[in-house]
């Protein structure tokens, strides 16, 4: 097993550990020389197995994550070297009815101030342009009804910034039920 298989791994069993995905839900990469590797399409993020090489200009291996064009443009447009996509299930419903979101923990005011919500189909040049730009300004985002896509230094750098997205995305909500309130587009 290669080291990046390994790092792979790690990862991919923290964020089904965590219930940050579930089944062969989400996908990983990290930039490598002039690309990156990526998981395979259909993987099981706790089990990967080898990573995919995708190189940023030219054509994708057919076994490359299917969100292979997200995370090369994310590459081409940023200089982050890993990202980690997620399906946490309280960013996932947060993100429904808003365009930002504005952590309310001191966590997540600390490391991510503020959370886009884009729009775009799964796997679509449309999402993946969307994705990107936020990235350049956030280290995570969300894709409205879709997850979450967090960028760091390494995959567990990115690992963290998912989590932390996830747990302020909880508090919020759990946050706003207890006080009786709607959530609402924009807060």
């Amino acid at each position: 097993m290669t080291t990046y298989a390994l790092e792979f791994e790690t990862v991919g069993k923290r964020l089904y550990r965590d219930n940050l995905i579930s089944a062969n839900f989400g996908n990983m990469s990290v930039r490598d020389g002039e690309g990156f590797l990526i998981t395979r399409t259909g993987a099981f993020l706790d089990n990967p197995g080898e990573p995919v090489y995708v190189p940023l200009e030219g054509t994708a291996p057919e076994d490359a994550s299917s969100e292979f064009r997200l995370h090369r443009e994310v590459y081409l447009r940023t200089d982050h070297a890993a990202l980690v996509h997620a399906h946490p299930v309280h960013a996932v419903a947060v993100s429904l009815d808003r365009d930002r979101v504005i952590p309310r923990d001191s966590e997540g005011q600390m490391f991510a101030p503020e959370i886009p919500v884009v729009v775009g189909p799964p796997g679509n040049m449309e999402m993946a342009k969307n994705v990107a730009a936020a990235l350049s300004r956030a280290r995570v985002a969300i894709v409205r009804g879709h997850g979450t896509f967090s960028a760091g230094k390494t995959l567990e750098e990115a690992y963290i910034l998912t989590s932390l997205a996830e747990h302020s995305c909880r508090v919020l909500y759990l946050s706003e039920m207890l006080a009786g309130r709607p959530s609402g587009r924009g807060r």
